[in-house]
């Protein structure tokens, strides 16, 4: 997709990042159209002093997307993930989830238009085509958590105008629609505002995204949808008996109505965990202070993720690797096979793993595919062809002119 210089130079860096992936592997690698289906890079966005034009290390600051390494590990764009923290859904919480909301999206729309060279809004799979061949990195809009949809329901087509394609129901915690995979049911699945956000989704061509929804939500979404859906950042649950992943018999649902699930490289659901009530404790606390980094500087910035480390010192917990990543992808793709498998990686939101800790290294996986005896057309579906489908598909079936 890239032109032919570009990606000749692009391989001479990857292959600095990339020692264990062979030049032939590197230069296919460019070849593609490279997207995630989730980053969390908006959260970068509103740190002081933070510039995605420029290249930043994961180990100092946290952060897993520049502009830079995503042109070194061929990352040509993807979904940037309108993320809003789960908060109490009092009126009061529900204003403030929806000037989170768009307030984020205003960082993004702001990205993109200070950089017109280097970014651009994509709202279709032709968009994305176009974009990445002309050489700039690719900008889809998502929504996880629809909390900020909340006080009213109708601003989901003031998003839609802005770009949004992509819908993540809820997040960590049950909201305001539907319940939670990791809380307890407080729905039993969608309620009646969950299930109209659905039809609307459908109604105006936005791709629902079921990853964090509970089990009946899937079951739920899955039957209500008149498109395919996807799972933006899930893996399986046979592998790892994890509720944020999807068991081999709800795969198969998936891929047999045309959807998508995008395996993710959390660590925290790739392995088992230890159950630690001390080091939950500190995350919680950890956790409350990140929902504030859009208003700490960089110093401070490198002290919060200081803190992170040193949690993970007092107590430790084992940490995924590329290999681990790779039995979950691959065993999603044995159950269904390379048309309904991609990749979203959770990056810039807790997603890396050893081997694997930032975009720059995206080329490893395409050697580790290949080595697995997958071809350059499977590479091409997973790495974007297949959510792209997904996504068209949902906007060709758009009824725009219907009230629902």
């Amino acid at each position: 997709m890239k032109p032919l210089l570009l990606s000749l130079a692009l391989v001479s860096l990857g292959l600095q990042a990339n020692a264990d992936v062979t030049p032939q592997t590197l230069a296919l690698h460019q070849r593609l159209l490279v997207l995630d289906s989730h980053l969390d890079t908006p959260l970068q966005l509103t740190r002081p002093g933070w510039d995605i034009d420029q290249r930043h290390d994961f180990h100092s600051d946290g952060s897993q997307v520049d502009l830079p390494r995503m042109r070194e590990g061929g990352l040509d764009g993807g979904f940037f993930a309108i993320y809003t923290p789960q908060g109490p859904r009092d009126e009061a919480g529900l204003a403030q989830a929806s000037a989170y909301g768009l307030a984020t999206l205003q960082r993004i729309r702001d990205m993109i238009d200070r950089q017109p060279g280097q970014f651009a809004l994509a709202r279709n799979a032709d968009d994305a085509r176009r974009i990445a061949a002309s050489g700039k990195r690719v900008v889809f809009i998502s929504m996880e958590n629809a909390e900020p949809l909340a006080a009213d329901p109708g601003l989901l087509r003031t998003y839609q105008r802005q770009g949004l394609s992509m819908l993540g129901l809820v997040h960590f915690a049950s909201n305001s629609f539907a319940d939670s995979a990791t809380a307890l049911p407080e729905w039993q699945g969608l309620n009646d505002k969950g299930r109209a956000l659905v039809r609307e989704a459908n109604r105006l061509g936005i791709l629902l995204d079921v990853s964090h929804a509970s089990d009946r939500v899937f079951d739920q979404v899955l039957a209500l949808s008149s498109a395919p859906i996807v799972a933006s950042h899930s893996s399986s649950r046979a592998v790892n008996a994890h509720p944020r992943n999807l068991d081999d018999q709800r795969l198969r649902q998936l891929a047999a109505r045309g959807g998508v699930v995008q395996v993710t490289a959390y660590s925290d659901y790739l392995i088992p965990l230890t159950p630690n009530p001390e080091r939950n404790k500190a995350l919680a606390a950890f956790g409350a202070r990140f929902r504030n980094i859009a208003a700490l500087g960089p110093e401070q910035a490198r002290e919060l993720f200081a803190e992170r480390a040193a949690i993970d010192r007092r107590y430790p917990q084992p940490r995924a690797d590329l290999d681990v990543f790779m039995k979950h992808l691959l065993h999603v793709l044995d159950v269904v096979g390379p048309r309904h498998v991609g990749i979203g990686a959770d990056w810039d939101g807790g997603g890396g793993v050893t081997g694997l800790e930032d975009v720059s290294q995206l080329p490893k996986v395409s050697q580790r595919l290949l080595d697995a005896g997958y071809s350059e057309e499977d590479l091409a579906a997973i790495w974007g062809g297949n959510l792209l489908r997904a996504l068209q598909a949902a906007q060709d079936g758009a009824r725009p002119g219907n009230p629902g």
